[in-house]
């Protein structure tokens, strides 16, 4: 009776084994495609970013590529919007500016209609 145990205590352990080699083979087989699919979204980054950067070397794209390309990006459109800004102030003051005098322009008129 302990044998029968002890081979069916064997037989447990070495399915354990099988499962745990199965799932360590799909665990490995997920982290090459992630690392497959974060070179792709690397380099459709860089192609995105800077066309002629990204597969012109023949080298990978590196992360630290890509992060300095998303700065320069993110930069950009904090200026971009800053001058935005600008512009929406100027605009808006030279459209009361104007205001301004058309109703000067206006007054004007009455004032001379009456004269007449």
């Amino acid at each position: 009776q302990a044998e029968e145990e002890l081979k069916a205590a064997w037989s447990q352990q070495a399915e354990q084994l099988q499962e745990m080699g199965r799932r360590e083979w799909l665990l490995r087989s997920e982290v090459q495609r992630a690392g497959e699919q974060l070179e792709s979204f690397k380099t459709r980054v860089m192609q995105v970013c800077s066309p002629s950067a990204a597969g012109s070397t023949g080298k990978p794209v590196t992360e630290q590529q890509v992060i300095e390309k998303i700065r320069q990006i993110s930069d950009e459109n904090q200026q971009s919007h800053e001058r935005e800004k600008s512009l929406q102030k100027e605009l808006n003051s030279r459209l009361a500016e104007e205001r301004e005098v058309s109703a000067n322009i206006e007054v004007l008129k009455n004032s001379l209609q009456k004269l007449q």
